[in-house]
């Protein structure tokens, strides 16, 4: 795990063992508020001790960006916090996310002790506001990532946790092309100085704009290839022949992980396309 001080009292961790998937923690002179965890227990516990024994601070709060389980994994080592997130995350965990944690838990056996911790505070729309030690955090309902993702902004320092809304490579995953460019808008919309993904390198100061700017013109761009394959006909393989340089990503970030997340985006946007065209005159429903 990677530690890095991006503000006096904020701090981001980046694995080293799982797809550089972060969390951050703001600390405050009445605890610390966590967003996210990280996937192996062993790399949560190490952001655990350097909070709780070398900064001598206790764990408030634990926000759950979304219910995936590299977000989530590490929330039951908390057991005195309390764990927000949308109404929605809190559905999921409770349905997939303990389905795929004992299907997990089966193939590794570092997840042996892992458990779901439902959140108990949840909101379901619009805008929690989480005052803590001076510090001003403002959840917003952002889906596109995945339909229950929330972006926390620290109004104090202007810095944005996206989550996975921001990545090297914008990923649609089990959320929607349409709501992931809302929420990109959103984003530009609140003029953060500096945006921590939810996977690889800390967005800064001056880089904010041009990167949210980059990542709508590759959806824009999938939207256009995925359409003319539709519009052409073609068999869904063809969706194989649109590499990530040609929409305009590298496919090197995140160890090369990039070309497989543009593929899955590829996919998943066809079937929301071919979802969302209308019945043509003498076709069967």
């Amino acid at each position: 795990m990677v530690r890095e001080r991006i503000a006096d009292d904020i701090y981001v961790f980046t694995s080293q063992s799982y797809a550089q998937v972060t969390a951050g923690a703001i600390l405050t002179k009445d605890g610390v508020i966590l967003i996210d965890t990280l996937y192996f227990p062993e790399e949560t516990k190490a952001i655990k001790e350097f909070l709780e024994e070398r900064q001598g601070l206790k764990i408030r709060y634990v926000i759950n960006t979304h219910y995936h389980a590299d977000h989530t994994q590490g929330t039951y080592l908390f057991p005195e916090a309390q764990i927000v997130s949308h109404a929605l995350c809190r559905q999921l965990l409770d349905s997939v996310g303990r389905e795929g944690l004992a299907e997990a838990q089966a193939q590794i056996p570092e997840l042996e002790e892992v458990q779901i911790i439902l959140p108990e505070l949840v909101f379901a729309e619009g805008i929690l506001n989480l005052y803590l030690g001076g510090k001003t955090l403002q959840l917003h309902h952002m889906p596109g990532h995945s339909m229950d993702l929330i972006g926390v902004y620290v109004t104090n320092n202007q810095i944005l946790f996206a989550s996975d809304n921001s990545m090297p490579v914008p990923t649609i995953f089990d959320g929607g092309h349409r709501v992931l460019v809302n929420s990109l808008n959103k984003m530009l919309a609140l003029e953060p100085d500096t945006i921590v993904q939810g996977h690889g390198e800390v967005i800064l100061r001056g880089e904010v704009q041009s990167v949210i700017q980059d990542d709508l013109d590759y959806l824009a761009r999938i939207k256009d290839e995925v359409s003319n394959v539709l519009r052409k006909n073609q068999p869904v393989e063809a969706l194989d022949e649109i590499d990530i340089e040609s929409c305009g990503k590298s496919r090197i970030p995140l160890n090369g992980l990039v070309a497989d997340l543009h593929r899955a985006n590829l996919y998943r946007l066809y079937d929301e396309l071919r979802e969302e065209a209308p019945v043509t005159e003498g076709s069967v429903a």
